[in-house]
């Protein structure tokens, strides 16, 4: 099976970079196929001097995973947009014109690339200023948008929650009706009396004789959830107390409730407000979201290219002279494709094993941030976008 994993890999031109392309090719696929490769083309950038290039490999390799992060962060936030539909997720992460993430890395279009330089053709300035001024106005506008957009979900669950819940504390708003209560008597009230199924037949022998003065007939059953039966009953204010009391004792629960329209009135309209303004945001959210998803991604396809360009010549010296290369490996041959690798390319590295134990500093060289192979080696982790 493919993985949604690429190594991006150089070596130095042999005769010609068409040659180092064949070889590699050729090994990888010759006997089984441990991986699809393809070309990886670079622009001819212009190369400062080793010292830039040095201090330019540490600061990509920060830009590298701050764009990283801020991908990984849109493509999450996708997904909680989505809600129920997660599998909606991955037809929106598209990149590049709509296609889907691997593609984009397969097809990189570093058209893209050679325009930024085209305007100012040093590797230094392509590099920071447009990816990380792009990347970090797409952070930004990330976490704006979404804490407006998450208030306003919080804010709509709550009163949700509000309107559900046991029927001792949820919102009655949508359940009764002005009829259900006798209202502006000087002495009578309707009270709401919550009562468990399994007591309702006590209720409708008892509720009359559980005070004085209640009125005879005036319960019925308004609204009932999966245990409870939410029923009125209408009575004098005086006996109001006395009825509380006698009615705890059969487990009937008065609720505490004023009726009151205008209130009832705001609380449905702030729902009504809540829940038009949340599918307002949402279309504009999600197109915002893929946008911004295709840019930081191919941004960070980019910063890739770029490491790879000043790792090689840091590696393989000047004049530029190497192929960057592909490969998209398969899954269950992950360690064999290596070992090919590795036999390809030994001899690129006599001082590999010297290396690895010494703890030098070799330009271009950062051992505590990934492993080391003799060839320029980047890994492109696409897994990170997906969602179950």
């Amino acid at each position: 099976t493919k993985m949604t994993e690429f190594w991006l890999i150089s070596a130095p031109g042999e005769k010609t970079c068409q040659q180092t392309w064949e070889k590699l090719h050729a090994a990888t696929t010759k006997n089984n196929n441990l991986s699809t490769n393809s070309k990886f083309n670079i622009p001819d950038l212009k190369v400062g001097t080793l010292d830039v290039l040095v201090g330019l490999s540490d600061e990509l390799a920060k830009l590298d995973a701050f764009v990283e992060g801020v991908v990984k962060k849109v493509a999450q936030y996708m997904a909680d947009v989505l809600e129920d539909s997660k599998d909606k997720v991955q037809e929106n992460l598209l990149a590049n014109g709509g296609h889907c993430v691997t593609d984009v890395v397969l097809e990189i279009y570093f058209m893209e690339i050679k325009l930024y330089l085209d305007s100012q053709d040093d590797v230094r300035y392509c590099s920071f200023s447009f990816y990380l001024k792009g990347v970090n106005q797409i952070d930004n506008d990330l976490k704006a948008r979404a804490s407006a957009y998450n208030n306003l979900k919080g804010n709509l669950q709550n009163l949700e929650r509000k309107n559900a819940g046991s029927l001792l504390t949820r919102s009655l708003a949508d359940i009764i009706k002005k009829e259900d209560f006798v209202l502006d008597s000087e002495y009578l009230v309707t009270l709401l009396v919550i009562v468990p199924k399994i007591n309702y037949n006590d209720w409708v022998k008892q509720y009359e004789t559980l005070a004085e003065m209640v009125v005879p007939r005036s319960s019925n059953v308004l609204f009932e959830d999966q245990d409870s039966y939410l029923c009125n009953v209408t009575l004098f204010r005086k006996a109001v107390d006395d009825f509380k009391h006698k009615a705890r004792e059969y487990k009937f629960m008065v609720r505490d409730f004023q009726y009151n329209e205008e209130e009832m009135k705001a609380d449905k309209e702030e729902m009504n407000r809540l829940s038009t303004d949340k599918k307002k945001q949402f279309g504009p959210l999600v197109r915002w979201l893929k946008v911004n998803f295709s840019e930081a991604f191919i941004a960070w396809i980019h910063v890739k290219a770029l490491r790879v360009f000043v790792e090689s010549v840091l590696r393989y010296g000047l004049p530029v002279n190497f192929q960057a290369m592909l490969l998209q490996p398969n899954k269950k041959t992950m360690k064999k494709l290596r070992e090919v690798l590795y036999d390809l390319y030994k001899h690129l590295d006599s001082s590999a094993a010297a290396i690895i134990d010494a703890t030098m500093d070799i330009p271009g060289l950062n051992l505590s941030q990934q492993e080391y192979y003799p060839y320029v080696y980047y890994k492109i982790d696409c897994n990170l976008l997906e969602f179950k």
